[in-house]
């Protein structure tokens, strides 16, 4: 399968972002037909499952764990990818790495892994919907 998709554009580009191997570019490819479906960034990452659950009543507003409603292939594929972007972050300084590193000291493990997968899943939406390259600069500013 993944060889069929070699020459596709957009298996190009979803390439690009870090965590994101040639199985999850080509699942988020297999389970996506039309991008535009979603508004934006956070419909996405709330369809995979990786946005936090919302308390509301009156006017207090808690938010809880994430839904895990969402398609949980992807979500668990861009979970490890994340985990795995987080353990090389110190290695290298770009703007998305260090966003990794402050979330990394300022919350536990696990809920870092979750936030970058989130912000990972944003960024596949902002490169599948607009057709362009992963730009690093741009990730994080």
């Amino acid at each position: 399968m993944i060889s069929l998709l070699k020459d596709n554009k957009a298996y190009q580009r979803i390439l690009n972002v870090p965590g994101v191997g040639a199985k999850v570019a080509a699942t988020f490819l297999a389970s996506v037909n039309d991008i535009h479906v979603f508004k934006n960034g956070r419909q996405f990452a709330a369809w995979i499952g990786l946005t936090p659950a919302q308390y509301a009543s009156g006017d207090k507003s808690r938010m809880g764990g994430i839904t895990k409603r969402g398609n949980q292939s992807l979500r668990k594929m861009l979970i490890l990818g994340a985990r795995a972007v987080l353990n090389w972050c110190d290695k290298t300084d770009d703007n998305l790495r260090r966003w990794a590193q402050h979330i990394k000291k300022r919350m536990h493990g696990c809920k870092a892994v979750v936030a970058l997968a989130n912000k990972l899943a944003r960024i596949i939406w902002v490169v599948m919907a607009k057709e362009v390259e992963f730009d690093v600069k741009k990730a994080c500013a």
